[in-house]
Order: C-alpha cells, then sequence, then structure tokens
C-alpha cells in the first residue's frame, strides 16, 4: 500500500481511538466524582451517561473531532511547532462544535463536564500522535537535490543512498546537463549528464526550477533536501534553507562544501552531513520564545509611563513623527519592519553607516534617546509579534546590507537565527561601523547559542543599559 495511505488510514484511525479512550476515562465515575471536588468545575453536574445515550456521545464526539482534524490528514511536511500549533487549534474547532450541537439539540448533547475534561487530554495526545506519526524512522525518506553547481549535484546522485526523486536547478544548470551551450558556460559536464540520463541514480531527471521548491516539498511529502550550491552564502541559498526552515524538512550538504556555522564538526568521510537550520532544540526553543514573550510584554507595561514621556518630547521638539518605521533583514533574508522612536530628521537618510558623534542629523532628544537606548524600546512589539527575539543578531537596514556585504564577504551567515534587540555583539559595542567585527560577535552567537547563553547577554545588556542611563544623566558620558 502507498505510504500516503498508510498514514492517512494510521492519523484517522489513531485519532478515533485516542478519542474513545478520552471519553471513556473522563465519563468515569471514579474521575467525575474526584474531579468534582476541585473549586474550578464542582459547579459542573456529574452525570455520567450510560447505554445507548453514552453510545452516541462516543460515536458524535469521534466523528466531529475526525472531522476536525481533517486538514492534519495529508501527509506532507511541517515543522513540530506547525504541527502542536494546527492540532490544537483543530481540538478547540471540535470542541466549540460538540457545544453547538448539543445547544441545538438535546438528544446529541455532550455533557459539560465531559467537554471540560475531555479537552486538556486532546490538546496533548493528538499533538503526540500526529509527532509520532512523522517521526523520521517511521517515514519513507523522500529526497530531491536542489542547488546550481552541476559537478555537486553529479557527485551526490553518484555516491549518496538517499532515494532521490530529482533535482531542481536553475534553466542553465539544465541546459547543462544536456551539453548544450547556455551563454557564457561551458559544456555541461559528462557526469551530470550520466547521472540524470540514468547513472547511479537511475531515472533521476530535474523537476523544475528553484522557484518550484516549496511546491515540491508539500507535492511530494519531502523529508530531505540536498544543497548543491556553487555560494553558500547567496540568496538562491538562503532561500532553499529558509523553505526548508519553513516546512520541517531536514537539509544536508556535501562535506566538502559543508560550513561550520552550518555544521557541526562535519565528518570529512561522511557522504552528506546535516544543516543545522534550527539549532535550538525544543525545550530551548520553548523557553526562547516564553522568555521573548514575558520580556516584551513587561516592558511595555511597566515602561508605558516612559512611552508616553518620549512620544510627548519627540513630538514637541520639532513637531515630526513619533516613531521611525524601517525594513529590516530577518532569518534567511526575508524582510520585517521595526519600529524605534524617531532620534533624526527623516531628511538626508544614507545607508551608509555612520558614528552618531559625526552624524547631524540626530535631534538633542534623538541624542539623549540613543545614549541611554530607550529609542529601542518600540522594537519590543517586534518582538512580541516573533519578528524578532530578546538575544540574537542586530537586524539590519535592508538598504544597508550589500554595503555591510562588501566589508565582510560572509555577512549573509548571520541570517542563519532570528535578529535580536540585544546580542553578543551589542553588549561589546561592535555596531556596523565596523562590521567585521560585529561579524565576528555574531557568528561566535550562532555557534554557541543556548537559552543559557542568552540569559548571560541579557543580564549583562541591562547592566549595560543602567550605566549608560546613569552616566547620561549625571552628565558622566565621555566627550
Amino acid at each position: 500500500m502507498d505510504t500516503g495511505w498508510q498514514y492517512r488510514i494510521a492519523s484517522v484511525g489513531g485519532v478515533a481511538v485516542l478519542v474513545t479512550v478520552a471519553v471513556m476515562l473522563v465519563n468515569n465515575g471514579t474521575v467525575q466524582a474526584t474531579v468534582s471536588m476541585v473549586p474550578v468545575v464542582g459547579w459542573l453536574p456529574v452525570d455520567p451517561p450510560a447505554g445507548a445515550e453514552f453510545v452516541i456521545e462516543v460515536v458524535l464526539t469521534v466523528a466531529v473531532v475526525a472531522g476536525a482534524f481533517i486538514p492534519l490528514y495529508k501527509p506532507r511536511p511541517r515543522r513540530i511547532l506547525d504541527i502542536i500549533a494546527l492540532a490544537h487549534k483543530r481540538v478547540f474547532v471540535a470542541v466549540f462544535a460538540l457545544a453547538t450541537i448539543g445547544y441545538f439539540d438535546y438528544t446529541y448533547k455532550v455533557p459539560r463536564l465531559t467537554l471540560v475534561l475531555i479537552t486538556p487530554i486532546l490538546l496533548v495526545i493528538l499533538p503526540a500522535w500526529f509527532i509520532w506519526l512523522r517521526r523520521p524512522e517511521a517515514r519513507s525518506e523522500r529526497a530531491i537535490v536542489v542547488g546550481d553547481d552541476p559537478s555537486q549535484i553529479a557527485d551526490i546522485a553518484r555516491s549518496t543512498e538517499l532515494p532521490l526523486l530529482g533535482y531542481l536547478c536553475p534553466t542553465t544548470v539544465q541546459a547543462l546537463t544536456r551539453g548544450e551551450p547556455t551563454g557564457g558556460h561551458e559544456t555541461a559536464p559528462t557526469e551530470l549528464a550520466r547521472a540524470a540520463d540514468g547513472g547511479h541514480q537511475a531515472g533521476l531527471a530535474r523537476i523544475g526550477g528553484l522557484s518550484r521548491l516549496e511546491d515540491v516539498l508539500v507535492a511530494q511529502d519531502i523529508d530531505t533536501v540536498v544543497l548543491a550550491f556553487v555560494e553558500n552564502d547567496r540568496a538562491e541559498f538562503f532561500g532553499a534553507l529558509d523553505a526548508c526552515y519553513e516546512h520541517g524538512v531536514a537539509a544536508k550538504v556535501h562535506p566538502d562544501h559543508a560550513d561550520t556555522v552550518l555544521t557541526a564538526s562535519p565528518d570529512p568521510n561522511a557522504t552528506l552531513v546535516d544543516v543545522e537550520i534550527e539549532p535550538w532544540d525544543i525545550q530551548d526553543y520553548l523557553f526562547k520564545r516564553g522568555f521573548d514573550v514575558a520580556f516584551a510584554l513587561g516592558g511595555l507595561v511597566v515602561l508605558s509611563p516612559v512611552i508616553a514621556v518620549i512620544a510627548l518630547a519627540v513630538k514637541l521638539e520639532d513637531g515630526g513623527p513619533v516613531l521611525y518605521r524601517q525594513q529590516r533583514t530577518a532569518v534567511f533574508g526575508e524582510t520585517f519592519p521595526i519600529f524605534k522612536f524617531r532620534s533624526m530628521t527623516p531628511e538626508g537618510e544614507s545607508a551608509t553607516p555612520i558614528a552618531d558623534d559625526d552624524n547631524d542629523r540626530i535631534t538633542r532628544v534623538g541624542r539623549f534617546l540613543r545614549q541611554t537606548h530607550l529609542d529601542e524600546i518600540p522594537q519590543l512589539w517586534s518582538i512580541l509579534r516573533g519578528d524578532m527575539s530578546v538575544v540574537g543578531p542586530r537586524a539590519v537596514w535592508t538598504e544597508e546590507e550589500h554595503l555591510l556585504e562588501e566589508e565582510a564577504e560572509t555577512w549573509r551567515k548571520r541570517w542563519f537565527v532570528k535578529p535580536g534587540l540585544t546580542g553578543l555583539a551589542q553588549i561589546n559595542d561592535a555596531s556596523s561601523v565596523d562590521p567585521r567585527a560585529k561579524l565576528r560577535y555574531d557568528l561566535q552567537y550562532v555557534r554557541k547559542q543556548s537559552f543559557a547563553y542568552d540569559i548571560k547577554i541579557v543580564a549583562r545588556q541591562l547592566w549595560k543599559v543602567g550605566v549608560d542611563v546613569w552616566a547620561t544623566l549625571t552628565g558622566r558620558t565621555e566627550q
């Protein structure tokens, strides 16, 4: 039987069995009597159904929950966190549907105590079931090669044991595999031509161009993407990494083309090595995101009086806008808008980094805000939205990126993690004025990142902000 249908049958069957067990559990007399002693739910009537009434309750609950989970039955690549979020959403849809049915037709009413008790159980067991179904060892691995380097594609096609379905590459590389002239390129390597025509991987063929990557990942339920790019710091490379990240697909590279920022101690004897697209494990990720939300919410609430005073001061100084909006670069080259308190006059904006002491566009209020870091407060909203984290490489203005890349060739390696309000570069006073020093600190953070490391950086940054605020208020800033 096709593995796709096996997955569908297993997922539907598992939902039905788990929901049945959950309904039976929460309708147990002992369980309900025990729960009734809890003050919060003790007011709900304890009346476990029996006979035909219980059968109707089980069948109705299974049917509604199974129907609500239809979007999860189709096999497709998903990140674990996306599976959890989608499963939780479908549980609430099902519970709401059951409550609505009972409201309009008492014959099919599921007792309120049953609904209250079954909801947290389903929120745990159903996401766990779908995560277990998508575990790597339970799937028949499906892989593709994505890249623009004919020699790498040929090497991978000959040497890997992965079941390759084909490869994606630009049109020029497709022409190379056929030995056709491509305007500026030489004739194709015969190795790739043989691989494409049925060499080591018989039947390996071009599936399409790089723009079709996400469609192929979903339609073919791809597990692994092997990257074969000439340069691993160009837009196409990061576009492929971004697609893998969004869909929870593993990424691999040939050891000869592995990067120490991307891979941890690559084994030169291995055919392929893993790319650490998501270096955070699930526990650290949840801790990090939880800390981000708590920090941003707490900061916005505690600093609300300060925010009001700053907004008034900025407005009164020159009558201009209070906030400054700018597009910044995020993970894998995506962009997002950030907001800061305006600290400069709007005219004459330039992408070239300038030290504050040499910038005559900074206003009087703006200079105070920049010295005390208070102009950064509105970025707490970006953290709350999930565009940024509290700790990470500084998000750079998109117009400034290409200038910094000219100064530091591997600048784009900073894109491997979400940008942050503070980071290792910031606490060491490394800014875009010295891109090489900034890049060195940012890559050090990419390699060493962990939740505990984040907390140390935040502690140092808070101390630094306190020192800067005190120095500014007492007039002890450096001249």
